[in-house]
């Protein structure tokens, strides 16, 4: 395999990016052999050696921005996330992100593993996703927190999530096992694709909502990751033909469905303004005390208030909605 594959696939806590990056700066050798190239073959029995020079302080600056903080301690903090927040600086949002809100947050008690002292993102939720969030306040934190989401059949970590979809599936629950990589044409897009990463999403139909002609219109359904990919609900979902309400990039296709609805559930889907997903669960293994920790979240107000419209209008046209 080639070197940079190699070291990603043993170092979970360090970006690929970041590993490259120590590749070309001259800080990784095999058999003691500074290599330069991120091409390099490895050969079964090389010892590679890696340095991490110690972490910069980070060129980013505190912002004083609102937190719901679920849980905190000097290793991790837990927040319930609100729509728009988007979770670090990127191109198009320099500023006014999570990071910049728990870098004001922390002050001094940061992760620097990836190679800059800034809180340590070990996953994360769509800009408009809502719901809860870990993030690695320390080191040690970080790479206890980057295995088990590298890990997840070993461990008990859990990533549940709340979707209002379009359509009934016809079945009760099921799984989606495809691979998921960059749209071929809309690069800011993903797709299921062959020779993408694998993926593995399970749902559950907790409700069905029905419309004034008395069909199926939407549903409520739990999903639980195996894997994290970009996208990977909102992806998987639109591949089996059920896209989330409200999804900009992968429901645009469904944009006339809003006509089955009833008054008050279009209304409510009209001011969502974003896919309705929501990050209802979290449990994950503190990565100091070894404790088990258990988190939900309740729907935010606007994807309760499209829920309720839907299960009143259900009601209404004799078909209740159902769990």
């Amino acid at each position: 395999m080639r070197l940079d594959r190699v070291l990603a696939a043993h170092i979970a806590s360090v970006s690929r990016s970041h590993l490259k990056t120590l590749i070309l700066d001259g800080q990784v050798m095999i058999a003691a052999r500074t290599i330069r190239d991120p091409a390099t073959i490895v050969k079964s029995g090389d010892v590679v050696t890696v340095i991490l020079p110690a972490p910069e302080p980070t060129s980013l600056k505190g912002e004083s921005i609102p937190l719901n903080i679920v849980y905190e301690d000097d290793a991790i903090i837990v927040i319930d996330k609100p729509k728009g927040l988007v979770v670090h600086p990127a191109a198009g949002h320099a500023s006014g992100t999570l990071v910049n809100a728990l870098i004001a947050h922390c002050g001094a008690s940061l992760s620097g593993i990836g190679g800059i002292k800034r809180p340590g993102i070990v996953h994360r939720l769509d800009k408009d996703t809502t719901g809860l969030m870990v993030v690695a306040k320390t080191d040690k934190a970080h790479r206890a927190l980057s295995r088990q989401f590298a890990e997840k059949a070993k461990g008990p970590l859990e990533r549940g999530y709340l979707a209002l979809i379009w359509g009934v599936p016809d079945r009760q629950r099921g799984t989606i096992e495809a691979p998921i990589g960059r749209h071929s044409h809309a690069r800011e897009k993903q797709a299921v694709r062959e020779g993408g990463r694998a993926a593995v999403t399970h749902w559950q139909v907790l409700e069905r909502f029905f419309g004034p002609d008395r069909k199926a219109a939407a549903s409520l359904v739990a999903c639980t990751l195996e894997t994290g990919r970009t996208h990977q609900i909102r992806v998987h979902l639109d591949h089996i033909g059920h896209p989330l309400l409200g999804d900009a990039t992968y429901g645009t296709g469904f944009k006339t469905k809003s006509a089955r609805l009833g008054p008050r559930a279009r209304a409510a889907l009209e001011a969502l303004g974003r896919q309705a997903l929501h990050a209802y669960l979290l449990v994950v293994e503190h990565p100091e005390t070894g404790d088990v920790l258990e988190f939900q979240s309740e729907l935010p107000g606007d994807l309760r208030r499209l829920r309720d419209a839907l299960h009143m209008e259900s009601r209404e046209d004799g078909r209740e909605s159902y769990k």
